[in-house]
């Protein structure tokens, strides 16, 4: 891999974890994996039924488990792996809570973000694997996760959107949006392929747009 330090996004059933776990197997990456599972974070389920109530407790969850993730992964690096691949990037948290809290809430958690992330390694290039919604809900219904099960339509298109404005102010990274609506990789070889061929390249900072 060109890249020494890979973060794949995108939302929800857009395929980051496996298309992250894949590339790290098959070149010797050192794969670091969100920590979702509601055992991790015990507001996930709550916030999805009641999303008013524990949106800002399930935000803050997340903060401190992406926070402690990362800073023990690139504390403990190692020589055995040629590069690092992650299904998210940090600042996903910056997206979801513009969503989910309070405009006064939003305001207090950008701040406990900027100053605890400030430390931690930006990746060298970040892929956006771009779905639209009717894909995605197709994803998310077949892996069957039962706290998923609701998720409206709005709440993904909403998303969407953020993801895209927080990518615009995006001034000091390259970012490489991917339009996979038209194959799949996980069945396809080409397609997984084409993937592959996107992300090794060489890219100036910036936004990068393909339809694959």
């Amino acid at each position: 891999m060109r890249y020494n330090y890979l973060a794949i996004e995108g939302t929800m059933g857009a395929g980051k974890t496996t298309l992250a776990t894949r590339i790290a197997s098959e070149f010797n990456g050192k794969l670091i994996l969100e920590e979702y599972e509601p055992d991790k974070n015990p507001f996930l389920a709550k916030f999805y039924k009641e999303p008013d109530k524990y949106a800002f407790q399930v935000e803050m969850t997340f903060l401190a488990l992406r926070y402690q993730q990362l800073k023990d992964k690139f504390i403990n690096l190692d020589l055995f792996h040629d590069f690092i691949i992650s299904d998210y990037y940090a600042a996903k948290s910056l997206v979801f809570s513009r969503e989910t809290l309070q405009p006064e809430e939003y305001e207090l958690f950008s701040r406990f973000f900027n100053i605890i992330f400030s430390n931690i390694p930006k990746p060298e290039l970040m892929v956006y694997l771009y779905l639209d919604v009717e894909h995605l809900q197709h994803n998310i219904h077949k892996r069957g996760r039962d706290y998923e099960q609701q998720i409206e339509d709005s709440y993904l298109e909403h998303l969407q959107q953020n993801y895209f404005d927080f990518i615009k102010q995006q001034t000091d990274m390259r970012i490489l949006i991917l339009d996979t609506n038209n194959i799949d990789f996980v069945a396809n070889q080409r397609d997984y392929e084409k993937i592959l061929e996107a992300i090794d390249q060489p890219y100036d900072v910036g936004i990068h747009r393909l339809v694959l």
